[in-house]
């Protein structure tokens, strides 16, 4: 760790921002070839109407993403060198209070900044451009407007700006947040019916929990959890019924 340590600090900016291009194309690459294998995999399990086909726009929001977050990456080493961001380089049982917090922190504001981008004069702005696309496929999760990319981003580069992680915990953290925006975006079922019943993982988001939002605007804002959709009520109240099927489907 030491040694990664001292090679960041070494990196010149030039090189510095090809590397966390280079980093942000490989993990698109990955989330869309892993969500791709499980929307055939569990192709008897949609949660949506099959995709219209690929668009020149959707490509092009999607590269545009890409390089935003490697913008973001590159903000964020910025301020790390500044010593305005502080990582911890423990390996124990902090990582995995790193992990829970800053998941159930991130859930909450994600949440927040969700609901508000589904205010009416900030919706065109922000968030529309993703709802465009409503039958979602892998590579919906990087179809974001630049400034919903942007916003997102922001409080990912706050949070980390108050709250001192491990390098580990935050990179697995930041594992999660890609797995689950894949599964949110896959347009079929990987869990089994019985997901919805069981302790805990029935708090866990899922591809019918997001599909259903893309088919309903009005429900279902979380991202990692269900939690503050229980809360606030705005969870949708055909989740259970619809949970592994395409909405409308008898």
């Amino acid at each position: 760790m030491d040694g990664l340590i001292e090679t960041l600090r070494g990196l010149s900016l030039p090189v510095a921002a090809i590397l966390f291009l280079a980093e942000n194309i490989v993990i698109a690459i990955l989330a869309v070839g892993f969500g791709n294998l499980l929307a055939r995999m569990y192709a008897g399990r949609p949660v949506t109407h099959p995709p219209e086909k690929l668009s020149r726009a959707e490509i092009l929001y999607s590269a545009s993403t890409i390089i935003l977050n490697s913008a973001i990456t590159f903000i964020g080493f910025l301020l790390w060198r500044a010593g305005i961001v502080h990582f911890r380089e423990d390996v124990g049982i902090g990582v995995l209070l790193d992990i829970l917090l800053i998941t159930i922190v991130m859930d909450f504001a994600m949440y927040v900044l969700h609901r508000a981008a589904h205010i009416r004069f900030l919706f065109p702005l922000l968030h529309r451009t993703h709802h465009h696309y409503d039958r979602p496929r892998p590579l919906t999760l990087f179809v974001l407007n630049p400034f919903e990319t942007l916003s997102f981003g922001s409080l990912w580069l706050i949070v980390i700006s108050l709250y001192s992680a491990s390098w580990l915990g935050m990179s697995i953290y930041l594992g999660l947040n890609v797995l689950f925006g894949m599964i949110g975006h896959i347009g079929v079922e990987p869990f089994p019916d019985s997901w919805k019943r069981i302790p805990v993982l029935r708090y866990i988001s899922t591809s019918t929990f997001h599909a259903q939002h893309h088919h309903d605007r009005e429900w279902n804002y979380g991202f990692y959890t269900l939690i503050w959709d229980r809360i606030f009520g705005t969870l949708s109240p055909r989740y259970d019924e619809d949970f592994g099927r395409t909405p409308g489907e008898k």
